[in-house]
């Protein structure tokens, strides 16, 4: 296990061996130094192997260090199958992708929190957040909306809100087949839940209803549209930035992380 220490955090790997996944799940863990500091929180990230490209590490430390977030244990979680692991729990895609996403949310829940509140003796913490890229932007909304107990922040960094039911050849309907707008639309309100949205306007190019914006954008959009019709409101539970030059990346998601940080867990 190899430990390093920053200004104000230290980070370790660590390997789990997964009964849910069937597999050995790498994850980078970010510790704030005083673990004993009673206002910590939690966040755990999907596609934690990209964090390192994004210099994670130091973005984290600096924002800690200068005190403009308050300290926050993070967990770069390293994904497997990707296609299979990520999705939306019990609701497979049109290609019966996602057939495992239940059985990530499993891990995440009854292995990965449960060893992190043992291995560094941490019996609660103020807030749980959960945030992915493209996947796994998708897979940390399903997550919090089925965990609306466990978590309360997501941050969805040019997520595939697209996920559908019905391919366009079997007629596809973007009113009745995108699979988180429908888990949305009939669910209700719950007080308590933050969502922080990414997109870039180079995320893609498609444009499947022809009306000049991309799908990236569109998607997103009609999912913070159906949230705000249960209640959710832009002042306060709902951050949206689309970034002009942003593209599908690492460096985009990289370059928003910051935001993000500072809209969950800010002091001013």
């Amino acid at each position: 296990m190899a430990v390093t220490e920053y200004k104000t955090i230290v980070t370790e790997q660590k390997i789990i061996q997964s009964v849910y996944l069937k597999r050995d799940v790498i994850i980078d863990v970010y510790l704030p130094m005083d673990l004993k500091n009673s206002k910590l929180s939690l966040l755990l990230i999907n596609d934690g192997q990209d964090l390192a490209k994004m210099d994670f590490v130091n973005m984290l430390d600096a924002l800690i260090a200068t005190g403009q977030i308050t300290p926050l244990i993070c967990v770069g979680i390293y994904a497997g199958e990707r296609l299979s692991e990520f999705g939306t729990a019990n609701i497979v895609d049109y290609k019966n992708r996602g057939e495992k996403a239940f059985s990530y949310q499993q891990f995440l829940i009854d292995e990965l929190l449960p060893l992190v509140h043992i291995a560094y003796g941490i019996d609660n913490t103020l807030a749980k957040g959960i945030a992915g890229f493209s996947l796994g932007g998708l897979t940390a909304f399903d997550t919090i909306w089925t965990y609306k107990n466990v978590f309360s922040i997501a941050g969805i960094f040019s997520g595939s809100l697209w996920w559908r039911t019905k391919s366009f050849e079997d007629g596809y309907n973007e009113n009745t087949d995108r699979i988180l707008h429908q888990k949305v639309r009939n669910d209700i309100y719950h007080p308590g839940l933050k969502f922080y949205f990414t997109t870039g306007s180079f995320d893609e190019t498609a444009d499947r209803n022809n009306n000049g914006v991309i799908d990236s954008i569109d998607d997103t959009v009609c999912l913070i549209e159906e949230l705000k019709n249960l209640g959710y409101n832009t002042s306060h539970d709902i951050k949206y930035i689309n970034y002009e030059d942003g593209k599908h990346d690492v460096e985009t998601w990289g370059k928003a992380m910051p935001g993000f940080l500072l809209w969950g867990w800010g002091t001013k």
